[in-house]
């Protein structure tokens, strides 16, 4: 009997069904601009709650300052820069392998909805999310706000209504349609909120209670964020499939108020506040509410999801996230250094209702794409790392020690801090004279790891496996 029992256990969860998968991501909402991480006015019930029911990662980051390059890495598990997706508006190269491919490789339906900002929505595009692995999709180029202008699979449409009300609605459809098809769900939400020009305003009162100020369009879109996501929450439990679902929320970088961005500076900056982030993850009666302290990254998504929804992968290239199974079960406090790095290269403007409009505008007049070089811009371009160099603002998070290294653009000249954030979350009190030995391990350490991300930005990886 005790062997039979034995047995139960191990294969028990080789029989269950994989997970639906759902991840939602907001644009621009900073760590302290919720009601549950302390925003002195901002109320966001639905994330509050969320946070009661989950687990909550205290000290959670973005894997860039900004959002195309976060994205990327919630997609590969890797830094941003080694899938060609240094600062906004650059393509995540097709040879990249994403989270959406592998879990359907393993079976799932996949949807993305909201905005993309790391290719194209043309659907010859191998950058585009059918190219990377999206089986559905009602997709922006970049953020959009009232009546938008989306890509449904390559299609172009002009739609009436708030871009992250169409953003839910397409993405709800989506768990509608194919939750009894015997295949378990990924779907991708991606809020175009609360990224300006904040026009956007919450279903229920209009924003009436945001707080008064100059945010006050950035607070209301945070509500009207807050109120979808609470919108899913009750669809998942209307669908009676609740315990079945991982959904996880987060942002994808730091917000626009230095005050309650959780740390120094905001978005745009390498500093705390441009990348720690909220993000919470529910899977009601497999995984127990808790507080999680352990330092971790966007990177560390694509591994822990596959973990949890025992997805075998072995990857044929390095990744920079880990799994945060052992954190998520209070097994474990610790995670390896995390590298960030911004300020290398410039991002590249995307106006996703003007190009949309103009694709939709060529189509309906029969005339040739005005875009042909959006289909997959520099993506075959493989830069030599050795011209490339170690340039802009890099940092080495081996918590809670955070190293820093600042090279000018112009006459190449290095500056070094430390911080201890424990001690000194908003980076105040530089300790690098200090800590001379600490500072030459993790500046080692550091320079070691960014030539390791330019060989693979120089396209080694999949050139020379």
């Amino acid at each position: 009997m005790r062997a039979f029992l034995f047995l139960l256990a191990f294969v028990a969860p080789l029989l269950a069904a994989p997970p639906n998968i759902i991840l939602v991501m907001s644009d621009d909402q900073g760590y302290g601009d919720a009601g549950y991480t302390g925003h002195p006015t901002l109320k966001t019930p639905h994330l509050d709650a969320m946070a009661r029911a989950g687990v909550e990662f205290r000290h959670f980051h973005a894997g860039a300052p900004v959002c195309s390059p976060t994205r990327a890495s919630v997609l590969t598990g890797r830094h941003p820069f080694r899938g060609n997706v240094p600062n906004h508006g650059h393509y995540l190269r097709p040879e990249e392998t994403t989270l959406a491919e592998i879990l359907r490789g393993a079976g799932y339906v996949t949807g993305h909805f909201g905005k993309w900002h790391v290719g194209s929505v043309q659907k010859e595009s191998p950058c585009s999310p059918g190219g990377q692995g999206f089986d559905h999709w009602l997709t922006g180029l970049n953020f959009f706000d009232r009546d938008p202008y989306l890509s449904r699979e390559g299609d172009y449409v002009h739609l009436d209504g708030q871009g992250s009300v169409l953003t839910m609605d397409a993405a709800l459809d989506f768990l509608r349609e194919h939750k009894n098809s015997g295949k378990p769900m990924f779907a991708v939400v991606w809020f175009p909120a609360p990224h300006l020009p904040h026009v956007e305003t919450p279903e229920g009162n209009s924003g009436a209670d945001a707080p008064a100020g100059p945010l006050r369009g950035y607070h209301r879109e945070i509500k009207l964020v807050d109120e979808q996501l609470g919108r899913l929450r009750a669809a998942l439990r209307e669908m009676n499939i609740e315990r079945d679902t991982i959904l996880w929320f987060c942002s994808d970088n730091g917000g626009l108020d230095p005050k309650t961005s959780g740390g120094r500076a905001k978005k745009g900056s390498i500093y705390q506040g441009g990348l720690r982030v909220p993000s919470l993850l529910e899977w009601p009666g497999r995984i127990e509410p808790r507080v999680s302290d352990v330092a971790s990254s966007t990177s560390d998504m694509l591994p822990t999801l596959l973990d949890l929804a025992g997805v075998r992968h072995e990857s044929p290239v390095p990744l920079d996230g880990q799994t945060l199974v052992p954190a998520i079960r209070g097994e474990s406090s610790t995670h390896r250094p995390i590298g960030f790095w911004f300020g290398h290269t410039d991002g590249e403007a995307t106006h996703s209702d003007a190009i949309i409009r103009s694709l939709m505008k060529a189509r309906d007049g029969g005339k040739p794409n005005p875009h042909p070089e959006r289909l997959r811009k520099n993506t075959a371009d493989f830069p030599d790392r050795h011209v490339q160099g170690l340039k802009g603002h890099a940092a080495w998070l081996d918590w809670p020690w955070k190293l820093h290294r600042i090279q000018n653009k112009k006459d190449g000249k290095v500056r070094i801090e430390l911080y201890q954030l424990d001690a000194d979350p908003r980076e105040s009190d530089n300790l690098a004279a200090s800590e001379p030995d600490r500072v030459r391990t993790m500046r080692a350490a550091l320079e070691a790891w960014q030539d390791g991300v330019l060989r693979s930005w120089e396209g080694r990886d999949h050139r020379d496996p």
